[in-house]
Formats: structure tokens, sequence, C-alpha cells
């Protein structure tokens, strides 16, 4: 598993393009964010800008890269190659996914330290940790199920727009509403409950019961896309 994913280090580092597209782009708009904190704060909180900054890096960093990358291991062959090693499926998919996860964890960790530096510590760090890894797992469980529709790393950029473009404007709705009304669809909508979780950890909330009962949409959102995943991917090409 880790020489699978040192290989998919190195690929990556290598391909210019998914450095700029699905890394440095992202943190781009993250600078965006936290530069013009203070304006964006007139119309919601510190706590949705920070949600905006976690899911941005889940959509496009991580839950983007999955997708192309497997989509174009798969149109390569290279899948089929390492399907004929010792290597189980698992530890062919978790070698693949390893590399672009550590990355983007640890973007998100660096935004977010950024973040609390310039506006002020998270209220709840440990029920902001909980928010960040739930949708974390959301997000890869999406990509596996994204890449088993998408034919080649091209098509990629097709197929990621809904769930990508999606959670972001979830994400800005329930911030900027709140979920006082339509409450039952905003929290489950794809990173609908994520978001309202992250605002509470950074605003003030507590680790209750019902912040925990916050998790309950998005887990079940990696119950379906594991199910869809397992369903749709292929390791042959798609034609």
């Amino acid at each position: 598993m880790f020489t699978i994913a040192h290989s998919e280090l190195t690929q990556i580092l290598r391909d210019r393009s998914t450095l700029v597209t699905s890394f440095f782009m992202p943190l781009a708009a993250a600078a965006f964010f936290i530069y013009y904190r203070d304006v964006l704060e007139r119309f919601t909180s510190l706590g949705y800008l920070a949600a905006v900054l976690v899911l941005t890096i889940a959509a496009f960093s991580l839950y983007t890269t999955v997708v192309t990358t497997l989509a174009a291991r798969r149109q390569n062959l290279f899948l089929k190659r390492l399907r004929s090693t010792a290597a189980s499926d698992p530890a062919i998919l978790t070698g693949l996914v390893l590399p672009v996860t550590v990355i983007s964890m640890t973007q998100v960790g660096l935004i977010l330290v950024a973040f609390a530096v310039v506006s002020g510590a998270p209220a709840n760090i440990p029920l902001l940790a909980l928010a960040i890894v739930a949708t974390f797992v959301m997000m890869l469980a999406l990509g596996l199920a994204t890449a088993g529709l998408t034919s080649s790393s091209e098509r990629a950029q097709i197929t990621t727009l809904p769930v990508s473009l999606g959670t972001i404007a979830v994400a800005t709705w329930v911030g900027i509403t709140g979920t006082e009304s339509l409450t039952v669809v905003k929290r489950a909508l794809p990173g609908g409950s994520a978001t309202e979780l992250v605002i509470q950890a950074w605003n003030g909330g507590a680790l209750t019961s019902d912040s925990l009962m916050l998790l309950l949409p998005t887990l079940v959102w990696v119950v379906v896309a594991v199910a869809l995943a397992a369903r749709l991917f292929r390791w042959e090409p798609r034609r």
C-alpha cells in the first residue's frame, strides 16, 4: 500500500495541471476568503467562512483530485496492472488516494491555523476536528463513487462539477440563511450538516448530543457513496 502511495505521490508532484487546478487554486480561493474576512463577516459569521474553507479544500483538493486520479489510472491501465500484483483491492485504492488525502488534510490544517491567527481561535477545536474528518470521509467516498462514472481524466472535469460546486452552494446557503427554515432539507444535502457543525464549532457550540446528531446526515452520505462505489467502480477502462 505504501509503495503504491509513494508512486502516486511522485506522479501527483510531476503533474503540473493537477497541482494547479486541485491544490493551488483552492489555496488561492482560501486566501481570498481570509483576506476579505472583515468584509464578508458583515453578511455572515467567521464560522461560515471557516466552513467554506473546509468545503473548498474537501471539494476540490480532495474530491476532484481523487476522481481525476482514479479515472486517469484506469484509462492508462495502471489499475489493471496493480490488480495483477499481490496487493488487495482495498490496499490498491487506499494507496492511490492516501497521498491526496494527506495533502488535503495538511492544506486545511494550515489554512485554518492561518485563519485563526488573523481572526481568533475556534471555540471548540475537538468538535471542529470531528466535523472536518467527517466531511473529508464523505467527500472521499463520493470521489470513489464518481470515479466509477468517469471514463477519463478529461471527463472528470465535467463529472465532478455537480458535487464540488453543489457542496459549496449548500455551504453558502446554510451559512447565510441558517437552518431555522427548511431544516431537514438543508441538513440532508451533502455538506449541509457539515457546514452547520463547523459553524457551531467555530462560533461557540459545545460537544453535545444535538451537535453529534449533525454527523448523522454526513455519515449517511458516506454509506450511500460507498454502496454506489461498490456497484459502479470499474478496474477496466470505461467506454
